[in-house]
């Protein structure tokens, strides 16, 4: 028997933290970007929805709506919130992943140079 045949390699979804780390360094900005982009539009919402809220509540005076409006702008401003405390985190971390990936390479290319001097 081979040795395939006898012991199965088992399937990871990343061979390596080598490939972890730059997949994940590809895709770090399009969080960041869509966090940003998803806190503009919920700014921007949150701003129509309260200006529609105060013509509502002069016009209308109905209790049940208006409640309802200001439960929905609460959950617009929460949900900015958390857009923005996301945002911080992927500009804070961007960079010490992209520190760590550097250092990655930096001491993969130090193995391979060592092992080629062999």
């Amino acid at each position: 028997m081979t040795e395939k045949q006898e012991k199965p390699e088992k399937l990871y979804q990343i061979r390596s933290l080598h490939d972890f780390l730059s997949e994940l360094d590809r895709e770090w900005s399009k969080f960041r970007t869509g966090s940003l982009v998803g806190m503009i539009a919920s700014g921007a919402l949150l701003v129509f929805f309260i200006t529609r809220l105060l013509f509502v509540a002069i016009r209308l005076r109905n209790f049940v709506d208006i409640i309802f409006m200001i439960v929905i702008a609460f959950f617009l401003v929460y949900s900015t919130y958390t857009l923005f405390v996301q945002y911080r985190f992927f500009s804070k971390w961007e960079r010490r992943i992209g520190l760590l990936v550097h250092l990655e390479e930096k001491l993969i290319s130090e193995k391979f140079e060592e092992k080629a001097s062999k």
